[in-house]
This record gives C-alpha cells, sequence and structure tokens, in this order.
C-alpha cells in the first residue's frame, strides 16, 4: 500500500500570515518577484470578502535534520505554489512592501468603500474621497479599533446607518477569519516525486523546475546563510541582463551590498556583454557541476536538506558541508577574472556573437563548469583554454547535450573526476569524431533548412577563427558582419528557386545554400541564377571595374570561395545544378569544419 505523500488541511489566513511572519512558512524576500498587479490583489481580497474559494497553496517540509548533539531540529514548511496569493495578503493585509518585477520595493495599498462593498486599488482621487477608507492594512492589524472606526467614517458620511457600517466592516475585518487550504506534501518525498505531485495538482499546469525547487531549498535556510546566497544569484543573472540594476542593490539593499557577494559581482555594472547571460538555473547547475561533481539538481536538494544518501538520514554536518560548497561554487561562478577568461575561450574559438549560441545553454554550462573545474584541479592555463575550446565545439557538433541534460552531465563529470582530462577528451574523440562521423555523418546533418543547426553556427565560428571574409567581399569579415547583425544571404537566390523549379522553402533555405554577404552586393545579385552574377564577378576580374564586391583578382576570388567552403565547380561550370552544389558545399563545409576543430 502506498504511503500517503501529503495532507490537506484547511488554515485561517490570520495563521498563515503568523506563519510567515514567524518564518515557519519560509517565503525568501526575493523567492520571485511578485508578478500580480495591484488589481489582482483587489480580486483577491473581493474574493476572500465575497466568500469564493481561492485556491490551495502549496508547502514542502524540510525534513527534521539530526543536529551534532543528537537531538533534531524541526524543518520549515517551504512555499514552493501560491507565493503571489501569500505576498499579495501579506502586502494588502498586513503592509508589507513587495518586490516587483523591476526589483524595487514598493507598497501596494487596497482601498474599500462600506457603501458599496467595492475593493479598489488605492490612488489619489480615493485618498480625497470620504467615501473611501484609502488602506484597509491599519484595520486589518488593528491599530484602529472598530468602534472608532464607525464613529469617525459616519461623522465624514453622515448618510451611512452605523449598525449596517458596523455588519459591513466586521465582514471585512473577518476576511483573516476565512480560511484558504494547504498541501502539505511530506519531508521524505524525493524531487522527482514532489515535481509530479506538483504537475498533477496544479489547476494552471505550471511546471517548476529542479532548480526552483533548489532555490527554494536555498533561499529558506538562513542559518547558513542561504537567504544572502540566493539573492547572490538573483542579483548576478539580473546583474548580467541589466548593468544599470546595480544602482538600484546600492541604493536599496545596504545588508547585501556589505557581503563579500556584492564585492565579487560589482564588476557587471560597467558590463554590457551579452555573449553568455545565464539564468539562476544556469548558475546552479555551473555550481553543481563544477564543485560537487554532480550533474542532478535533485541531489543537491537533497545536499541542502542534509541527506546522507547512504543511511538515507538528515545530517546538520551535510546540510552545513553543501552550503559551503555550493557559496564557493557560486563565488567562482561570479568572479570576474573567471567569468571574462571563459568568455575570452569562447571567443578564440569564433563565437563571438550571442546569436551563434542561441540554444546552446547546456554546451555553455557544461564547459564553463569543465573550465572552472580544471582550474580548481590545478591544470596550466594553456591546458585549460586548449580543452575548454574542443569540448565545447565537440558538444556542439555531436549534439552531446540534445539528450536528458542531467543524466548527461552526471555521467560526463564523473568520469571526468576520475582522472585525466586530456586522456579522457582523447578517448571520446577517437569514439565520436571518426572519419566517418567528419565524411558521412556530419555531410549528412547538414541537409537541414534551420539557420540555428549547430553545425552551421560551427561554421561562421570556423570562419571567424580563421578571419575569413564574407561572400564576394574584399575585406569586410565574418566576424564584422556578426558582430553588425549583417545579414544571411542564399547563393542561389531563393526567389530564382522558386521561380525557375518552383522549389518550396525547405529546399531553397537549406544551409548549404547560406552565406554572410554585403546587404549591398544581396541587392546587386537579386535574384540573378548564379551562372549570370558570377560571369559578371570573373569579368570585373578582367576590367578591374567592380560591380559585385570589391574582388578584382582572379586568384583572390577562388580563396574567396576557398573561405566560405562554396564550390569552386560553381566558378567553372554555370551550368551546376542546384542539387550537386548543395551536395559538394556540405562535404566542403565539413572538411573545413575538421580542420578547424583540430586546430582549437
Amino acid at each position: 500500500m502506498a504511503s500517503q505523500k501529503y495532507s490537506v488541511n484547511q488554515h485561517l489566513i490570520e495563521t498563515l500570515m503568523a506563519w510567515v511572519k514567524s518564518g515557519e512558512i519560509a517565503i525568501p524576500e526575493i523567492q520571485r518577484p511578485f508578478v500580480w498587479d495591484a488589481t489582482q490583489v483587489r480580486d483577491l481580497l473581493d474574493s476572500l470578502y465575497q466568500g469564493y474559494p481561492v485556491g490551495y497553496i502549496i508547502v514542502w517540509k524540510n525534513p527534521d535534520v539530526q543536529l551534532k548533539d543528537g537531538s533534531l531540529s524541526g524543518g520549515k514548511k517551504i512555499l514552493i505554489d501560491g507565493q503571489q496569493r501569500i505576498t499579495a495578503l501579506s502586502a494588502a493585509l498586513v503592509g508589507n512592501e513587495v518586490i516587483n518585477k523591476e526589483y524595487r520595493k514598493v507598497r501596494i495599498r487596497i482601498a474599500f468603500n462600506p457603501k458599496e462593498e467595492r475593493f479598489e486599488v488605492s490612488n489619489p482621487a480615493i485618498v480625497r474621497d470620504k467615501s473611501w477608507i484609502p488602506d484597509i492594512a491599519p484595520i486589518m492589524q488593528g491599530e484602529i479599533g472598530l468602534l472608532k472606526l464607525v464613529r469617525q467614517y459616519t461623522e465624514a458620511n453622515s448618510e451611512m446607518d452605523e449598525d449596517h457600517l458596523e455588519r459591513v466592516l466586521t465582514q471585512l475585518i473577518g476576511i483573516t477569519k476565512k480560511q484558504i487550504g494547504m498541501i502539505e506534501l511530506a519531508a521524505e518525498l524525493d524531487i522527482e516525486m514532489v515535481t509530479e505531485i506538483f504537475i498533477r495538482i496544479n489547476r494552471e499546469g505550471v511546471t517548476l523546475s529542479q532548480a526552483d525547487f533548489a532555490m527554494s531549498k536555498i533561499a529558506a535556510n538562513e542559518i547558513y546563510g542561504g537567504n544572502l546566497l540566493r539573492k547572490a544569484i538573483d542579483y548576478f543573472c539580473h546583474l548580467a541582463v541589466a548593468p544599470e540594476f546595480y544602482f538600484f542593490i546600492k541604493e536599496n539593499d545596504p545588508e547585501f551590498t556589505a557581503t563579500d557577494f556584492f564585492k565579487k559581482m560589482e564588476w557587471l555594472r560597467n558590463e554590457n556583454e551579452d555573449l553568455y547571460d545565464p539564468t539562476y538555473s544556469d548558475m546552479l547547475r555551473v555550481a553543481f557541476v563544477a564543485h560537487f561533481a554532480r550533474g542532478k539538481l535533485g541531489d543537491l536538494v537533497g545536499l541542502l536538506s542534509g541527506r546522507d544518501f547512504v543511511t538515507r538520514t538528515y545530517k546538520d554536518e551535510i546540510a552545513e558541508q553543501s552550503f559551503a560548497r555550493l557559496k564557493d561554487g557560486v563565488m567562482a561562478f561570479m568572479k570576474e577574472n573567471h567569468f571574462k577568461r571563459f568568455l575570452m575561450i569562447l571567443k578564440s574559438a569564433g563565437f563571438v556573437d550571442s546569436s551563434q549560441l542561441q540554444n546552446r545553454q547546456g554546451p555553455l554550462n557544461f564547459a564553463y563548469a569543465l573550465y572552472l573545474k580544471l582550474r580548481r584541479d590545478d591544470y596550466p592555463a594553456d591546458k585549460i583554454e586548449h580543452y575548454v575550446r574542443r569540448w565545447f565545439v565537440l558538444s556542439i557538433l555531436t549534439g552531446r547535450y540534445s539528450g536528458p541534460l542531467e543524466t548527461l552531465f552526471e555521467k560526463d563529470i564523473r568520469s571526468i573526476d576520475q582522472g585525466d582530462f586530456g586522456a579522457f577528451l582523447v578517448n571520446i574523440e577517437a569514439a565520436e569524431l571518426s572519419d566517418t562521423f567528419w565524411n558521412v555523418g556530419l555531410v549528412q546533418a547538414m541537409n537541414t533548412s534551420s539557420s540555428n543547426h549547430p553545425a552551421y553556427k560551427a561554421f561562421l565560428a570556423a570562419q571567424v577563427k580563421n578571419n575569413h571574409r564574407g561572400f564576394l567581399s574584399r575585406n569586410i569579415t565574418v566576424r564584422s558582419m556578426l558582430e553588425h547583425r549583417g545579414d544571411v544571404h542564399h547563393i542561389f537566390p531563393k526567389n530564382y528557386l522558386q521561380r525557375e523549379f518552383g522549389l518550396k522553402r525547405s529546399e531553397y533555405n537549406q544551409i548549404a545554400n547560406y552565406v554572410y554577404t554585403q546587404q549591398e552586393i544581396n541587392i546587386a545579385v537579386s535574384n540573378q541564377a548564379p551562372g549570370q552574377y558570377l560571369a559578371k564577378v570573373i569579368e570585373q576580374c578582367a576590367t578591374n571595374q567592380p560591380v559585385y564586391g570589391g574582388i578584382v583578382d582572379l586568384d583572390d576570388l577562388k580563396y574567396n570561395f576557398e573561405e566560405n567552403a562554396v564550390p569552386i565547380a560553381l566558378l567553372d561550370n554555370p551550368e551546376l545544378s542546384y542539387g550537386q552544389f548543395l551536395t559538394e558545399r556540405r562535404r566542403l563545409i565539413a572538411h573545413q569544419l575538421q580542420s578547424y576543430y583540430f586546430s582549437l
């Protein structure tokens, strides 16, 4: 018989508010910014006033942890669903400030009109209108007695019947006596089970990632500084995208600005690089892989709770050690020298623009974790750069992290942790980068129209690394066009392929038909057949009068074809079919990628 996985109880709102205030229910200050607008807070209060149900909140009880003296410490309840409702109630009924989507502290004041028994978001007009109580929080907190309130209101609104007013205000104050259902998940449940239960009972179908659960666990532990660690992760990720957020932290969070965390991230205030903008999930995963040599965030949740995976008990010393290690991992992640050197490695491999790294978070995260781990293991700097470059490109070309990410991370980091990385890399290359991969597998994989295909993005990186020029360009490089948001164009113009052969989008938008070309060249080429516009390019090499780009030397033109892996046959054979061209260009791109990889 399956054990009970959760309990369901009804609790008074005033009880929940007391638990929040005492910390029995952990709602970290910035567990998530408050995303409701003020009208949603108003509607929640109206539903409670009218006696309508407002749904359940879900908490996950932290396990009781064995302390060093042998005693047990009772675990808090971590709020994993319902934060917006609980935060809304604490804002409207208690008067607490909330952190909004811009990470600014704001006060939400809800007004009440006893005559109309209506709630509204307070505004200057309401404050001036004597028929409104502009802020209900002081009343709900008992700062003004009911009799005094009735007297004051009727003095300002003589037409209001005192008995009716008393009944209305009693109903208003009675909101705190209304009940909200609370589903409490058992402490012994593992994270996979908690995730499954959450999905099944969450009425909105919202899913939480394991990183969400880990962040909740971190923030709920103030003994080992989890609340500040949580802030550090959130703040760093926000600063990486919005450097101006630095001044908000400086002005509004003096407690945090006094920490070493803040000193480690101050450099971001002048940083506008967007090559790698990590989320809190990325940051957690990298720190965990690098400093714990594990890949499954569910294990991190267990370790932060003090789980002994052998005895299946919870021990305080394990929680303490895990928080210390995670803090070290986060600090290493944030360190300016580490972060910038990692970006330098990416750029040295030819990845200079964020467009080359779209949907590459798996390879990016593991590469940064690998960088941090190799540094911790005292590998020479040149070896680290060489290994990280190769591993990152290998991961992209082979789609290494396109499957179940945590399982793959776990497998790789465990293998890497057991011996010399150089020997491990040689074995992986032998197994996955055979001649068959370069000459057959990679060539076949490029039969696609996706401009985000990893082989195409890696090809652009190869062109950047080799300082190659754009197609038919005399001086402008692919790097320059990437950095200045240049355009991808077609060697066989799409309008030409549609007009002459009736090809569909998936056929003319083949990645083997893509090149980076200056816009003015593309405009001049228009929808001409390759044989037509290339004949004029050959002619301009004879006349020294450029029409398409600035190349006026035939040898330089042929070299430009090599730079762009374009078949020379296209110059010599105007009748080369589109199908023959695609086959040959895929082979040339694969060959260039092979040379590029082994040059890293």
